[in-house]
């Protein structure tokens, strides 16, 4: 149950009873009564819950979206081409044209790729949906305290008589 002055102040700045507001404006109600900040650092309470696993699949998707990465990639295919084209062509090919096994290596890298990927964008998603909901808050108690400031001035420079 909350205490009279909050369901004083969702009363006077959000028109409801503060039992009939949602969490968030529940904490931001709270959080105002208190004097306390509702801003947080986004990046903190998001790497406060990834798992090993979603730090794995950022840092993957970080070096495979790298120019770095793709020139070296690149270097390597021509590298591969060139060696089992002209060097190898000698001797026994280990991997001749249309390079088979060459083939084989980028469907598998390319299908453990794509999921890793995936799931590092759907974590970024959700980064911004809570960076989202943190600015939603800001922006709910700067203004309630703008309004709770107009509301003071007003009764400063119209006195009840």
């Amino acid at each position: 149950m909350a205490s009279k002055y909050l369901t004083n102040l969702a009363k006077a700045l959000l028109g409801q009873p503060y039992e009939d507001l949602t969490t968030r404006e529940q904490h931001v109600i709270d959080a105002l009564a208190a004097g306390e900040p509702v801003a947080e650092n986004v990046n903190r309470v998001f790497e406060d819950q990834a798992s090993m696993g979603n730090l794995l699949a950022d840092g993957l998707a970080r070096i495979v979206g790298s120019w770095g990465f793709i020139l070296s990639f690149l270097f390597f295919l021509v590298f591969w081409m060139i060696l089992n084209t002209v060097v190898l062509s000698r001797a026994a090919e280990f991997d001749p044209y249309p390079y088979i096994l060459l083939n084989l290596v980028l469907s598998t890298l390319a299908s453990i790729q794509a999921p890793v990927i995936m799931m590092s964008q759907n974590r970024q998603s959700e980064k911004d949906r809570i960076a989202a909901s943190n600015a939603f808050e800001v922006s709910l108690k700067t203004e309630l305290a703008i309004q709770q400031l107009h509301e003071k001035l007003d009764a400063i420079a119209n006195p009840s008589p």
